[in-house]
């Protein structure tokens, strides 16, 4: 079956050594990791250290992928930001902070790094923030690629770009060939965007990264698999007919107090569905 992921961020309340140990023995493929302030932290920690995290995923068994979803990691009053909306000429500390990652998946031998759009400031102009945004991902994907790492964009619940639908605009303004698409199904029905499957068969040759986890239509609040409204069987479909391999990635940040439960649940529930994937 398709490769199965579980987000770090998932395990707030564990020491990743623990997470990787965990993930193994419970039987995922990988660990999406969420570099954080107690997780690998970027901005504290150096190729020595993601070398040796290196050792520990592969010694377990397992591929990784990374994600730079962490809430405080560059500001630790204001969630989210600063992002690359917020970055401008003389203050690109989003984009420093996202090139920096992705020396680190090249030292955690990682081929996608995903990000979002963010938001920025209340006063700055719509157009204006897709130029940013558009500036940021051009000189992040150059970077990507020169090290042999792809970006994964994954629109996101109240952001600039907030729906699948809008990722063409994205890609054909950003125009490099590292960028493609990061699609969390259950963002689908956060913002009434199209269908999870069928946003997974129109960007199936876009497509970098699934994530999934449960929701109800018209909110964003990341659920345990059965807890939704979530058509599981028809993603699984989808996913045979478009021929996507993976990874299919686990993302329940809200869950760390029972993340080893929820972790066995939530792969005995994708097994029953992509098995046949």
């Amino acid at each position: 079956m398709a490769a199965l992921f579980y987000n770090t961020n998932g395990f707030p309340f564990h020491r990743l050594d623990d997470v990787v140990a965990i993930l193994a023995e419970l039987g995922y493929d990988g660990v999406a990791l969420t570099p954080d302030v107690h997780h690998l932290d970027p901005l504290r920690t150096g190729p020595d250290d993601w070398r040796r995290q290196r050792d520990r995923i592969e010694a377990a068994g397992l591929r990784v992928i990374v994600e730079t979803g962490a809430r405080f990691v560059l500001d630790a009053r204001t969630k989210h930001r600063p992002s690359l909306l917020d970055d401008a000429p003389g203050d690109a500390r989003r984009l420093d902070f996202l090139l920096r990652v992705v020396d680190q998946a090249v030292a955690l031998g990682a081929p996608v790094v995903s990000t979002w759009s963010g938001n920025g400031p209340d006063d700055l102009e719509p157009e204006r923030a897709f130029e940013r945004l558009v500036a940021g991902l051009q000189r992040l994907c150059a970077y990507a690629a020169d090290h042999g790492v792809r970006v994964g964009f994954e629109p996101e619940p109240g952001m600039l770009v907030e729906a699948a639908r809008e990722w063409p605009r994205v890609r054909d303004a950003v125009g490099h060939a590292a960028l493609g698409l990061t699609l969390d199904v259950g963002h689908c029905l956060a913002v009434d965007d199209l269908a999870p499957d069928a946003a997974i068969r129109v960007f199936a040759d876009d497509l970098l990264v699934l994530q999934l986890d449960d929701h109800r239509r018209g909110r964003h609040d990341h659920l345990a698999f059965g807890e939704g409204e979530v058509d599981f069987e028809a993603i699984a479909k989808a996913v045979a007919d478009v021929g996507f391999g993976g990874p299919l990635e686990v993302e329940l940040s809200r869950h760390g107090s029972e993340a080893p439960r929820v972790a066995a649940a939530s792969l005995a529930f994708l097994r029953a569905r992509f098995e046949h994937v």
